[in-house]
């Protein structure tokens, strides 16, 4: 099912099966519309449709061209690839004449094949040009961006992003560098970094964090995160659910905080005279926190920073009315 003009790197799904079935795509669930925020390499989509009855309904996002290719190989009608953002889902959605979906999947990870491609710049073990974009027909490359950024920007970018304590010494030293050369290479962006990290974690190239920050910045990565948990979240029927795999804190942040708000209700004081049926419901429940089994990080090390939140709507917002057409 893949295009195979399209070099392929060997990709490891994370979470394969505990993701979909968080979905519980079952019974009458299984003829119901779902939703791949990030198809990747296909393997949550293809675990999906398996489980989809014949009215089912898949629809997959991916903002990577080579992604996209692959899922063009997937000739099943009850599926549809949309080559954006899941932070379109909502016009994306009522373009195809979906009100409400039964299940949605986020993965927030980036593939195997975009690291490994050293073309694609996202990593600093293979050189390669500095591009960091997953999506190479829009936006500015990441190397583009360091020819311009000030260095406080540079700096905020870093340290908030990667987390990076040193975020003022890197900054300070790209800078420098390219007022000498431009810098255009993964490898050079990595070598201005080794030399302004004074210390390493044990087992973690100075360079990590730094890649991390820049790779978020510019795809806006954090952005479309939270604009699609709450598209994802106002598309989800009652009863539907939402699992979401994210792969470093910053992300999980989000997810944590997003679906808290929602599953927390804060109530009155008991001594009011208010009815049980007046009370605030909170319009979520919290399922699951998953990680990886110890299995699979032996098998797949990139898996070892994965954590998916799973979590079920309950209701509507109060005063939400909900807008016409199919499911």
């Amino acid at each position: 099912m893949t295009n195979t003009a399209v070099p392929e790197f060997q990709h490891r799904t994370v979470l394969l099966d505990e993701a979909v079935d968080a979905l519980a795509i079952a019974g009458a669930r299984a003829d119901g519309i779902y939703v791949d925020g990030t198809f990747g390499r296909g393997g949550h989509s293809r675990l999906l449709l398996s489980r989809l009855g014949p009215n089912g309904r898949l629809v997959a996002f991916d903002k990577d061209l080579q992604a996209i290719a692959t899922a063009q190989g997937i000739t099943d009608p009850r599926f549809t690839i949309v080559h954006d953002s899941f932070a379109t889902m909502a016009a994306q959605l009522a373009d195809r004449g979906i009100a409400q979906v039964d299940g949605v999947l986020l993965d927030l990870g980036i593939s195997s094949p975009q690291v490994d491609d050293a073309a694609r710049g996202f990593s600093f073990r293979n050189d390669g040009p500095l591009d960091m974009r997953m999506d190479t027909t829009r936006g500015i490359s990441a190397a583009q961006w360091l020819a311009t950024e000030t260095e406080q920007t540079l700096e905020k970018v870093i340290r908030e992003y990667g987390e990076e304590r040193f975020a003022f010494q890197i900054a300070k030293a790209i800078v420098a560098r390219r007022a000498v050369e431009p810098i255009s290479s993964t490898r050079q962006l990595a070598g201005i970094v080794a030399g302004a990290v004074k210390t390493r974690e044990k087992g973690k190239d100075p360079a990590t964090r730094t890649f991390q920050a820049i790779r978020i910045f510019v795809n806006k990565e954090l952005e479309d995160l939270e604009a699609g948990l709450k598209q994802a979240y106002d598309a989800l029927a009652v009863g539907g659910i939402m699992s979401v795999i994210s792969f470093h804190s910053l992300e999980d942040r989000i997810v944590k905080r997003f679906f808290a708000a929602r599953a927390n209700v804060e109530q009155p004081d008991r001594r009011l005279p208010i009815r049980a049926i007046d009370l605030p419901q909170p319009e979520l429940k919290l399922i699951a926190k998953i990680k990886p089994s110890d299995a699979e990080v032996d098998a797949n090390p990139r898996a070892r920073s994965a954590v998916m939140r799973v979590a079920q709507r309950l209701a509507q917002p109060a005063g939400q009315r909900l807008v016409g057409g199919p499911r």
